[in-house]
């Protein structure tokens, strides 16, 4: 829908954020929405860079990592927009394949000391 036209409310509804959360991605000039006297409006261009904004925060990625996406794909397009996602996805995975291992190890120890501990209890 290229002519769609969200207000500021119906935004934040839209991607279930909070007005706070709207106006800091605006400060930190994540988005720059559309202003008619005090009114803002977001067309499709913002409604995409929000969208590509809250999948890089579910994944874990910062706003400067987010915020050089989108200046990659002014500047370069998006090819490049996708290349550099791609490198720093591949990293992202590596980072939570690790994190995961270390989660999996202290699982492991946990249930290890918790069966220790319960072997010294007298029998019920």
């Amino acid at each position: 829908m290229p002519n769609q036209r969200l207000s500021f409310k119906e935004m934040c509804a839209r991607f279930d954020v909070t007005p706070r959360t709207l106006r800091y991605y605006e400060y930190i000039e994540l988005l720059t929405p559309e202003k008619e006297g005090r009114s803002r409006y977001y067309r499709s261009r913002e409604l995409a860079r929000m969208t590509l904004i809250l999948r890089g925060r579910k994944f874990g990625f910062s706003l400067e990592e987010i915020r050089q996406w989108l200046l990659i794909y002014d500047q370069m397009g998006t090819e490049a927009q996708y290349r550099t996602f791609i490198d720093e996805a591949n990293n992202k995975l590596a980072d939570l394949i690790e994190q995961r291992r270390q989660l999996d190890e202290t699982i492991s120890d946990l249930e290890a000391l918790r069966e220790t501990t319960r072997k010294l209890l007298p029998p019920e």
